[in-house]
């Protein structure tokens, strides 16, 4: 899924690529305070559902308080795209020995998929692996996805990654675009909300990454123009937001993400969901109506 946004795009990857030191990364807590809330929200969840005629996850959580919120958590759902956000983030931390962000990779015009603009755009130049992050997570182009791919081992390397995080559920087995194919019950390419929403916490707010390339994750994710239906929609005025959306058969739509209140409070914000019927139209009203009802519940006032 991709959204027109008013930054060019020379620009918005000029912004992204730079390190930004200013960047609120701030490591998370390693676990919720003591006595931290966990919320109820069983009810407006469940009706949300009924409403849009899906399956929700959500895992969500103020990285603060430790207040949370957990909808079929432990669920699993096709990630889709977001994968490419912890494929950037395997490039990041493993570049020194794998893929140094200033090399430049080639490819062929068959290797260009639906929704590459931007390698298709740099096909008789190349692109940088840095460049290639960048698209993969701002603009969610799917050549430049599996190139970021090809630089860590796969699907199967992505999986190790997964597992380097602590995280035993995430797993990627194919490559874009029939990663997307999203078949319930399928376990291929798929994660839970609580196990991908700890992993990017790990990566965005943790100590996963080292400080430099923490900063460079999260100024990526800032600048990704796909959410502009999604959560980046519906936050609270002056919320910064950094995120990753996804999309896939059976009206797969998800959004994976933290954001800064304007008192500079990390909330982590988890919203996966999907339908029964194959063709069914994806319906970001659900996202944006979770991501409403998460920023009331966990940081009220913020």
């Amino acid at each position: 899924m991709t959204s027109a946004d008013p930054m060019p795009r020379r620009r918005l990857f000029q912004t992204g690529l730079a390190l930004t030191a200013a960047a609120a990364v701030a490591p998370a807590p390693a676990s919720a305070a003591p006595g931290a809330e966990t919320v109820d929200l069983g009810k407006e969840f469940s009706d949300l559902e009924r409403r849009y005629g899906a399956r929700l996850g959500v895992y969500a959580r103020n990285t603060r308080t430790g207040r949370t919120a957990a909808y079929r958590a432990g669920e699993p759902f096709a990630m889709c795209s977001t994968f490419k956000a912890f494929a950037a983030a395997a490039v990041l931390r493993d570049h020194a020995g794998c893929a140094p962000l200033d090399k430049v990779i080639h490819y062929p015009g068959r290797d260009i998929l639906d929704n590459s603009q931007y390698s298709d755009d740099h096909l008789a130049t190349g692109m940088t692996v840095g460049e290639a992050c960048a698209a993969a997570i701002q603009f969610s182009d799917n050549t430049a996805g599996n190139l970021l791919l090809r630089q860590i081992g796969g699907p199967q390397g992505l999986t190790r990654f997964f597992r380097s995080l602590g995280d035993r559920v995430s797993r990627l087995d194919r490559w874009e675009t029939d990663l997307n194919t999203a078949v319930p019950g399928d376990p291929r390419d798929t994660s839970t909300p609580r196990a991908l929403g700890e992993s990017f916490e790990r990566l965005t707010l943790g100590r996963a990454l080292a400080r430099a390339d923490r900063e460079q994750l999260v100024t990526w994710l800032k600048g990704n123009t796909t959410s502009s239906q999604r959560f980046g929609a519906v936050l609270p005025p002056g919320w910064v937001l950094a995120d990753k959306t996804g999309t896939g058969s059976y009206a797969t739509a998800n959004d994976i993400g933290v954001a800064w209140t304007t008192r500079q409070t990390p909330v982590l914000l988890t919203v996966l969901s999907t339908k029964d019927t194959e063709d069914a139209p994806v319906d970001n009203g659900l996202i944006r109506r979770a991501a409403e009802v998460l920023a009331a519940a966990l940081a009220p006032g913020e």
